[in-house]
């Protein structure tokens, strides 16, 4: 997948209609491949689509549901051909206090976000073991060391690199590649407002300097499609991330310890004020399920 030439093969990128899954679509447009664009909102789709370079179709599907991943593998098969590449991107974030969470909600971030993961990865394995291809699993560094009041998140992007670990061993006798993608700070709507957010800004603004960076939505995907390009086991967004791999066993007790440097100050109304679903895409899912508003938090009884 050179720069010099383009590339006809199908690539098929969920959570497609805004951040980093549009991002992403548009740079391996730009190589020349072609595109299926999958996710819950189709206007936003049809705008992205609308904006490639090269052929691209929209398929309005939820990860959670098998029956119409199937649907998009069968119809995307028979609009453009059989995927060489696929990006599973699509997720959604929640933060708050565990115990005081709507259990829906951390039943959602799990739902999108792990079994949606292997959905994806079961509708079109059978594309890939025909093309030979790549599934790029996007996970995080939340899979390094969990960060209190983002349980569900956290559990389900540790739960996804496990899932993309395993699927790498079975896969590979069929010429099959999967790589595992771990994001830091990316600047999607996941996490817009970061800095008015109490407990992301707090978590952030106490690591060291160079984890503090939040990088654009294209920087990221640059390095998402350069590892693409590569069949990469493993990419890093940033790219030093690498440096951490060997100090991972000790992330769990690092994370813990500036968690709780950072959050002490912060009073309870605060942290459980900000509990529910983060970003558009987020929010969009969960009204899409719920149409009713989540009800409030609970508050713990004053003293």
């Amino acid at each position: 997948m050179g720069q010099g030439e383009p590339d006809r093969r199908v690539a098929v990128v969920t959570g497609a209609a805004r951040g980093l899954g549009a991002a992403t679509a548009r740079l391996l447009a730009h190589r020349g491949l072609r595109l299926a664009l999958v996710g819950r909102e189709l206007a936003s789709l049809r705008h992205v689509a609308a904006g490639l370079p090269t052929e691209a179709i929209c398929i309005e599907a939820d990860v959670t549901d098998k029956a119409a991943l199937r649907g998009a593998a069968d119809s995307i098969q028979a609009r453009l051909g059989e995927a060489s590449v696929v990006v599973a991107n699509a997720g959604i974030a929640a933060a708050g206090p565990f115990a005081l969470s709507e259990p829906a909600l951390f039943d959602r971030v799990i739902d999108v976000n792990l079994l949606g993961s292997a959905n994806t990865a079961r509708a079109f394995l059978p594309h890939l073991e025909r093309t030979r291809g790549y599934y790029l699993q996007i996970a995080s560094t939340a899979a390094f060391g969990s960060a209190p009041y983002m349980s569900a998140y956290c559990a389900s992007k540790a739960g996804v690199e496990s899932f993309a670990q395993a699927l790498r061993a079975e896969v590979q006798p069929a010429g099959v590649s999967v790589g595992i993608a771990y994001l830091h700070w990316t600047g999607t709507d996941m996490i817009g407002g970061l800095d008015e957010h109490p407990v992301l800004h707090a978590l952030r603004t106490h690591q060291p300097a160079p984890a503090r960076r939040v990088h654009s939505a294209d920087r990221v995907a640059d390095w998402l499609v350069r590892g693409i390009s590569n069949r990469a086991g493993s990419i890093y967004a940033p790219p030093w991330l690498r440096l951490a791999q060997p100090l991972r066993p000790l992330f769990p007790a690092i994370v813990a310890r500036i968690a709780r440097r950072s959050l002490a100050s912060l009073p309870a109304a605060e942290l459980h004020s900000t509990t529910g679903v983060l970003g558009a895409g987020g929010r969009a899912d969960w009204q899409a399920h719920h149409p009713a508003p989540p009800p409030p938090p609970v508050r713990p009884p004053q003293c």
